[in-house]
């Protein structure tokens, strides 16, 4: 029988692959900026959704806007975690493991490790953007055309999305990660190298508590449209609406 080869398997018949970052709903060591006000189990809760969204979304992105994409979930603390598991049944994403000393070093591995595999194009996104519109999954793959790299800013001064047709490990080291110098010092290094930028438009992330208060009040204008409309998974809806009862309870 002849051995298979990479390029043979299922996930390897796109050019692109994009790699959802995520951490396991584990209280008290996911989104601990929020706490307080919100307890460590509120916390957690509200990240599983999110990251439940990111995994709802890029499936209806890759599916409505026939996108020719590989799903790939980076896990921490292990892909052998139950809730990473149950992801990869339920949703369809292949598992592999953040690998790095920090955030850089396991972008960095990630990258490497699906350029290796023959991907053209790699893409990476966090779980914290869960109103990103589905068309910012797709917008990256025409701007790598032209450019070596895709950065979708976020407004806290870092970025929610990059994209890369080739590494660049560079762009990985001495970054002040979680600083608001995140995306300045990534294009910086980027022009320094000689790298083409594209940017996406920029998008709210979810760390601080005043970026919660803002998607609940995004969620609950949100609440008018049409179902159909709507950005928010019902299930988000429902968390944050009980957390912003919660926090005016204990305001």
């Amino acid at each position: 029988m002849k051995a298979t080869t990479p390029h043979s398997s299922p996930l390897t018949l796109h050019q692109t692959a994009l790699v959802i970052f995520a951490k396991a709903p584990i209280p008290g060591q996911v989104k601990t900026r929020l706490c307080p006000p919100l307890t460590p189990d509120e916390a957690a809760t509200l990240h599983g959704s999110f990251v439940l969204d990111t995994l709802e979304r890029t499936k209806t992105a890759v599916t409505k806007l026939k996108l020719p994409i590989d799903r790939y979930l980076a896990c921490a603390p292990s892909a052998t975690h139950v809730f990473f598991k149950i992801m990869e049944e339920r949703q369809g994403v292949e598992l592999i493991d953040q690998v790095g000393a920090d955030l850089g070093a396991r972008m960095n591995h990630a990258f490497q490790m699906l350029f290796t595999k023959g991907y053209r194009r790699v893409l990476l996104i966090g779980t914290d953007v869960p109103s990103l519109p589905l068309d910012h999954f797709k917008q990256p793959l025409t701007l790598l055309e032209n450019h070596d790299l895709v950065l979708g800013p976020a407004l806290d001064g870092g970025y929610y999305l990059i994209g890369l047709k080739r590494p660049i490990p560079e762009l990985f080291v001495d970054i002040p990660w979680s600083t608001d110098q995140v995306l300045r010092l990534t294009q910086k290094k980027a022009v320094t190298l000689g790298v083409t930028t594209a940017l996406l438009e920029p998008w709210r992330d979810v760390d601080t508590v005043a970026d919660l208060q803002a998607l609940i009040e995004a969620c609950n204008a949100e609440a008018k449209k049409p179902k159909n409309d709507r950005v928010f998974s019902g299930r988000t809806a429902g968390v944050l609406q009980a957390l912003a009862k919660r926090l005016c309870s204990r305001a």
